[in-house]
């Protein structure tokens, strides 16, 4: 008898670099997995949508690398990433991938120092030189001179960064790569790269993490992990040459952009007067013909349904989250996309 992999999909999910683990799902579990820069909104959100419904999300905060190679793989339903697929990531997947933009959000550059100096103000020359490595302590006179007034002890810096790929990473160095041509030539920007500083955490956690427990450190997390971990972090100065203090306003600013029709765009160094420059949109990555691995209709509609209702009635939840709901030009353009779907080419919404 032909086993049925619509009713039962077995999901291999990397927990960590050596182990794996198997688990046995039903058409009633939708299974994802990849950025954790947008976790603290999917767990709120699938909690939400369970009760409602009654359907499970099982989604795991592996990092948008791991997310992409999950659904390459074939292993997940969907994946989320911080940054489209690049052409390699494209072409190794081999057949079109939609992306459905989720929210938008600010990676924050957090630091812990002693004394009253949160938001301390970074310039876009400075935060490169720190993460070349050029810029070691944190009394340097170019930190001091745009921070007149502001206790900044002389200590070592230790630069924490991303030890997996990232989508959080993918919009910092494709910041610092428009910012700094030193650092385009030397290190470039994608979901990883060859640090020339630092030490490395997994996820935002982990990164979170290191600052948290080394004083001097300085990272880049997703602005709602510095909260939760009661971390300072930086206003950062714009393209227009203000000072800004990442928030819903200031991402909502940057994000006030016309997506294309395949929403793939990064909103860095955004020209919006009060922007903050390290904003991002995050996607689910999902296949557009859903008919593969034995799927069945109904598990790819239950899928459709869950991500129209994400940026329909789930947008309720990214404010009291610290993330930027979708605009009404950045909706329309997702619900097009998700309408694109199709199950044996037949559109499932």
């Amino acid at each position: 008898m032909k086993q049925n992999l619509a009713a039962t999909s077995i999901a291999v999910i990397a927990l960590t670099g050596v182990h794996t683990k198997v688990v046995a799902q039903d058409d009633k579990t939708i299974l994802g997995a990849g950025s954790s820069f947008i976790n603290p909104l999917f767990s709120k959100m699938f909690a939400e949508y369970n009760t409602k419904t009654g359907i499970q999300v099982n989604y795991q905060s592996i990092g948008s690398g791991g997310g992409i190679l999950q659904l390459t793989n074939k292993t997940v339903d969907f994946g989320a990433s911080d940054g489209p697929l690049n052409d390699e990531q494209t072409a190794k997947i081999g057949v079109p991938v939609l992306h459905i933009t989720q929210a938008s959000g600010a990676v924050v550059i957090t630091y812990n120092l002693p004394g009253n100096n949160n938001n301390i103000a970074l310039t876009p020359d400075i935060i490169a030189e720190i993460f070349l490595g050029k810029i070691t302590t944190w009394n340097d006179p170019r930190i001091i001179a745009i921070n007149k007034g502001v206790s900044i002890p002389a200590l070592p810096i230790l630069v924490a960064h991303r030890s997996d790929g990232s989508g959080t990473t993918n919009i910092f160095t494709n910041y610092l790569s428009k910012v700094s041509p030193e650092w385009k030539t030397k290190v470039g920007s994608g979901g990883a790269v060859n640090w020339p500083a630092g030490l490395g955490g997994k996820g935002n956690e982990g990164v979170a993490g290191l600052v948290k427990q080394t004083p001097g450190a300085i990272g880049y997390v997703e602005l709602i992990y510095a909260l939760q971990n009661k971390l300072d972090y930086a206003k950062i100065q714009n393209k227009k040459g203000k000072f800004i203090v990442p928030s819903i306003a200031s991402v909502t600013a940057a994000g006030n952009v016309t997506l294309p029709p395949d929403s793939k765009m990064f909103i860095t160094d955004s020209d919006a007067p009060d922007g903050y420059p390290l904003s991002g949109f995050t996607w689910v990555l999902i296949y557009k013909e859903q008919n593969y691995n034995g799927r069945s209709q109904d598990r790819a509609t239950k899928l459709l349904k869950l991500l129209w209702w994400n940026i329909h009635e789930g947008q309720a939840f990214t404010q009291p989250l610290n993330y930027a709901p979708l605009s009404k030009e950045a909706l329309a353009v997702a619900e097009k996309i998700l309408k694109s779907a199709t199950y044996n080419g037949k559109p499932i919404l």
